[in-house]
């Protein structure tokens, strides 16, 4: 047997594969009709059916974070129309289609009108943020453009009127289903804006993506748009989406949903008007308090600052300094004493007297000058010695120097 060369893995051939799909433009963003066969639901969240028809099957899988666009429950035997990119699935070496969206048969071509004028409405930028006007927080008049009776009207009214007795809803009774369905709801619209409501509601009830149809069509999406009031869109289930949810101001998930965001709570007020009325009765009541306080303190002061108060304290001030005076003198005449004491002791011990009292005795000449040396002396010479209790004259002899 031949040598095989560039054999290939099963891996890279099934990588090539997948590469090619990848590429392929019109495999990235398709739609496929059939019938539902194998429909499971896991517990992840995702979904793996069968579409098949008379000519052949092929696998589908829609990923739980897809699911949110599927308006109904998947069933084996349903006709539908899936739209998505068909992909291989590396591991198995199977190719599948990867469900982004899924409507029932009859619908697909509707989808396509739906995607083609939300393109070309978001191109105008009639979906942009800043056309987006903020829904009124204390709405007084509350217009609906709906059925006038059905589930959605009923709602509106029960939840207005429960949260706000007060406010006023002007109801058009316009015609949400069928050819004449698009002109009255825009003469509704009209109508109300004219009226000059606070907030509008725009809406109906669940139904198929026919039924619903109306709330997808370009003349309704621009009244919506051009309306200077206002708008919240309630059309059908939280899973249903029309072109004018892009379009309004709001969109709300139901028409119960639109009317709790179109009406204030006024209970919830009378709660915030309750709790602001204690919290102003504390505020006062702090306010008095310390009033009062400042009140007693400022009596209290005018107490101390009364003429006999002011008396009263000059006397006492006045003998606080009579005592610190005689205190602050005694001191002094202390300070002195002891001071004379010592220079009394100081004279003591320089005094001439003192010093003959301890045995000494001085000794002057004829003419008193003090004689403290023999060489101021001469033989012969008559000399005077002071003791302390008198004094002798003598006459020198001789002079003996040591």
């Amino acid at each position: 047997m031949s040598k095989i060369r560039n054999a290939y893995t099963v891996g890279q051939l099934n990588a090539y594969i997948k590469n090619m799909f990848t590429q392929d433009y019109l495999l990235q963003s398709v739609l496929v009709k059939g019938e539902v066969s194998n429909c499971k639901y896991h517990t992840s969240g995702h979904l793996y059916f069968t579409l098949k028809d008379p000519k052949g099957t092929i696998n589908c899988v829609m990923f739980a974070g897809n699911r949110k666009g599927l308006s109904f429950r998947m069933q084996d035997g349903q006709q539908v129309v899936v739209g998505g990119a068909v992909d291989v699935y590396e591991r198995d070496g199977k190719y599948q289609l990867y469900a982004k969206q899924i409507v029932l048969d009859g619908a697909g071509q509707l989808y396509e009108r739906f995607e083609q004028l939300k393109r070309e409405l978001e191109e105008m930028g009639m979906f942009a943020k800043e056309y987006k006007r903020p829904i009124p927080k204390y709405a007084k008049t509350i217009g609906v453009v709906t059925a006038r009776t059905g589930a959605a009207v009923r709602d509106v009214i029960q939840i207005a009127k429960r949260r706000n007795p007060y406010v006023r809803i002007f109801l058009y009774p316009a015609i949400v289903q069928g050819e004449e369905a698009v002109p009255s709801i825009v003469n509704g619209i009209h109508a109300l804006e004219q009226l000059g409501v606070d907030v509008m509601i725009v809406g109906r009830g669940g139904g198929s993506i026919e039924d619903l149809w109306a709330f997808n069509e370009r003349e309704v999406a621009e009244a919506v748009f051009q309306c200077s009031v206002p708008i919240i869109s309630a059309v059908g289930h939280e899973t249903d989406t029309t072109i004018i949810d892009f379009v309004s101001d709001l969109r709300a998930p139901t028409p119960s949903a639109a009317a709790e965001l179109a009406v204030w709570d006024v209970r919830e007020f009378q709660q915030k008007l309750s709790g602001l009325e204690m919290q102003l009765n504390g505020n006062v009541n702090r306010l008095l308090s310390l009033k009062r306080e400042r009140l007693l303190r400022m009596e209290k002061q005018l107490k101390l600052m009364s003429p006999a108060a002011k008396i009263r304290g000059y006397r006492q001030y006045q003998a606080q300094l009579r005592e610190r005076l005689g205190a602050g003198m005694n001191g002094i005449l202390a300070l002195k004493r002891h001071a004379l004491e010592l220079y009394v002791e100081k004279m003591k011990g320089l005094s001439p007297l003192e010093k003959l009292s301890s045995g000494y005795s001085y000794v002057e000449n004829a003419e008193g000058k003090n004689i403290r040396s023999v060489e101021q002396v001469q033989e012969g010479e008559n000399l005077r010695v002071r003791f302390q209790d008198g004094s002798v004259n003598v006459k020198v002899l001789e002079k003996i120097v040591e």
